[in-house]
């Protein structure tokens, strides 16, 4: 029984293999990576592996590399669903037997896996410039272990510089130079990412420009580069693997040349992090004009792998730090004060503003320390730091300076899956100036208010007092008049009823609590302040229309209070109607969600409702479509509806259903208004 090793992310292609071939010859063996069946091969029992890779970048290529180290003439066939005929072709000359295009087919693999036990297995073709052969050169003599330990002592110095890129690479050549005796070489890399904010253009980001080197003008490197595009970058781009001038590779690129030429380089190295390409390492031959041999280049390849794994943390190294001096600038330059505390009580950040707030004087410009926050806020983030609760914002005056007012909010910093919060962060804005502005506002909002409740006033009372007046005038001439003693009645009746009105409204604002509760009968609650409406309205024959689809019922509440919102209300109806006004009020019960019972009181009439302009300033105070009156009647009922823990609303005129003021009140099981006061 043969043996067959799947390298596969996932079971699907060893199951599909499982299926097509003869269980009692072949046995299918899974595994995710090459690692992993060390065991079983070092045990000799695998015959053959099959690959599962898409052909369309390095990755691929370099598991193959690795097979054919570990076993060089195993036979090993490929699996792709999208292939490149740059990487296929590698895949041949590395020594695969046959790629082939997914899905599985039965007859074509059993065929193929015939064919490698038939004939002999051919031995892998590996390219002589990528990898060294098994054997070392007789011309030059093994190293002794102290040699290589020296060695590995002299490339371990080049971490000393693991935090500078140019220090880093420069060493690095430096090394190379005193071990093979490098004559020139130069390193070119890819723009490094971006920080927080910034963008890159495609163009720039497919250059590759000098980092370092030895052995060339500067002049030459400071106008010269390299592209991801074509030339020696583009090849090994695509490639992935050492490049050797005037090879059968670069025989038909006259601009690979071109850029050897100007190098005068012989050797071409990509610089890869295991994941991606980073950049391209160029190398002359030895100072003693001898070119570096297979040996020697492996051993290069690799440990520029390793650099380019270097020189990407030194890029994200660069990159936090970027954003870290960007967000310290930013906390620098905002006005409010930021403060954060580890959870031994530490200072770890503290901006200018917050030095400014809390720091004493002789250390505004150096450091803050934990002691300097007042005791509210030590206590708050201690708080935190325990509990993990982010604390809503408050408002903390200091004792000095005096009329000092600021806004702190402290939270938490939490790492996912941690029960507590490593630090907190403390934000502390002055607020001082903008209470005072605030507080500025709404006085001038009441001034205001009060001169324009005062020329309401003054316009009301005014015209209340008008005819009192001019009768006044007449009253010792014309007061044994029949005529002129009814005009007065009638004057007389008028301004004390607008007075009267005019006061009770000023009363029912300026309560918010009820003063005393009535159990009122909802229907005699109604026709009184029909009656009540009517008083205002005298010259107009009004009617009512009372209906309810509900048993009597009986509210709860204040009576005055009660009858003035209903009364306002319908005086405004009374008011709006020209001719015979009719107004109709519909009472029904129902419940709320939580099945508090409601009374729901309709009131509409036969105008022609509120305009556009109404419905949104209607409850507004001194708001009036009429030459007299404060504009207040839908405002005082607003508010006595309310302090009863009801709600008004204004329905417009559609071409469904006429316009209509809508009030609701809160009722108990027994119809009485719940007492909620």
């Amino acid at each position: 029984m043969k043996t067959l090793l799947v390298l596969a992310p996932n079971p699907g292609l060893a199951a599909a293999v499982r299926t097509v071939l003869d269980p009692e010859r072949f046995r299918v063996v899974h595994q995710l990576e090459l690692w992993e069946a060390e065991a079983l091969l070092g045990q000799g029992t695998i015959d053959a592996i099959i690959l599962d890779a898409d052909l369309t970048n390095i990755q691929p290529i370099r598991v193959i590399e690795k097979i054919r180290r570990r076993l060089p003439s195993i036979p090993v066939l490929v699996f792709s669903s999208t292939k490149q005929w740059e990487w296929e072709e590698e895949a041949y000359l590395l020594g695969v037997a046959h790629v082939l295009n997914k899905p599985v087919r039965g007859r074509l693999m059993s065929v193929v896996l015939e064919r490698f036990w038939t004939t002999p297995a051919r031995p892998a073709s590996t390219p002589a410039v990528v990898r060294p052969s098994a054997e070392p050169r007789a011309a030059e003599p093994a190293r002794s272990a102290p040699r290589a330990l020296e060695v590995l002592r002299n490339f371990s110095g080049v971490l000393t510089h693991s935090l500078h890129a140019e220090a880093l690479l420069k060493r690095f050549l430096m090394l190379l130079r005193e071990i093979i005796g490098v004559n020139r070489a130069a390193i070119f890399l890819r723009p490094p990412p971006g920080s927080l904010g910034d963008t890159q253009n495609t163009q720039e980001a497919r250059r590759l420009r000098s980092a370092c080197a030895i052995g060339i003008p500067p002049g030459l490197l400071e106008h010269f580069e390299l592209s991801l595009e074509a030339g020696i970058g583009g090849h090994l781009f695509r490639l992935g693997r050492i490049l050797r001038n005037g090879g059968e590779e670069t025989h038909n690129h006259p601009e690979i040349q071109k850029e050897f030429e100007l190098l005068g380089a012989q050797v071409a190295i990509p610089i890869l992090d295991r994941e991606s390409f980073v950049g391209v390492a160029v190398f002359d031959g030895r100072v003693t004009g001898d070119p570096l041999g297979n040996e020697e280049l492996a051993l290069i390849f690799h440990m520029l792998e390793e650099l380019g794994l270097a020189i990407k943390n030194i890029w994200l190294h660069d990159q936090m730090a970027a954003n870290n001096l960007m967000m310290v600038d930013i906390l620098r330059q905002i006005t409010s004060g930021c403060v954060v505390v580890g959870r031994d009580l530490s200072i770890l950040h503290s901006n200018e503003m917050a030095r400014q707030f809390f720091a004493p004087p002789e250390r505004r410009d150096t450091y803050l320390e934990f002691s300097d926050l007042p005791q509210l806020l030590g206590s708050r983030v201690y708080e935190v730091l325990k509990t993990g609760q982010t604390h809503p914002p408050f408002r903390y005056r200091p004792a000095s300076p005096p009329e000092t007012i600021y806004l702190v909010t402290v939270s938490s910093f939490q790492k996912q899956n941690s029960a507590i919060p490593n630090a907190a962060l403390v934000l502390v804005e002055d607020v001082t100036r903008i209470d005072r502005v605030h507080r500025l506002e709404l006085e001038a909002a009441n001034l205001r208010l009060v001169r324009t409740m005062a020329e309401r006033l003054a316009h009301e009372v005014g015209n209340s007092l008008v005819p009192l007046a001019t009768h006044q005038q007449l009253l010792a001439k014309k007061y044994s008049d029949p005529e002129f003693r009814a005009s007065l009645e009638h004057s007389m009746a008028e301004s004390v009823r607008r007075i009267s009105r005019l006061s009770s409204q000023m009363l029912f604002l300026t309560r918010d609590s009820i003063i005393r509760r009535d159990s009122i009968s909802l229907p005699q609650l109604i026709e009184e302040a029909f009656r009540e409406a009517q008083g205002h309205q005298t010259e107009k024959a009004a009617k009512l229309h009372f209906e309810s689809t509900s048993p009597p019922m009986v509210v709860s509440g204040d009576r005055a209070g009660l009858k003035q919102a209903l009364s306002e209300v319908m005086l405004n109806a009374l008011q709006a109607n020209p001719g015979t006004p009719q107004v109709a009020i519909n009472a029904r019960s129902q419940e709320d969600e939580t099945g508090q019972p409601w009374v729901r009181l309709e009131i509409s009439d036969t105008g022609a409702g509120f305009s556009s302009e109404a419905l949104g300033e209607a409850l507004k105070p001194f708001y009036t479509t009429r030459n007299v009156g404060l504009g207040l009647g839908l405002t005082v009922t607003q508010k006595i509806i309310e302090t009863h823990h009801g709600n008004l609303q204004i329905i417009p005129t559609s071409k469904d259903r006429q316009g209509s003021v809508v009030i609701s009140l809160p009722l108990t099981g027994n119809g009485s208004a719940a007492d909620k006061g």
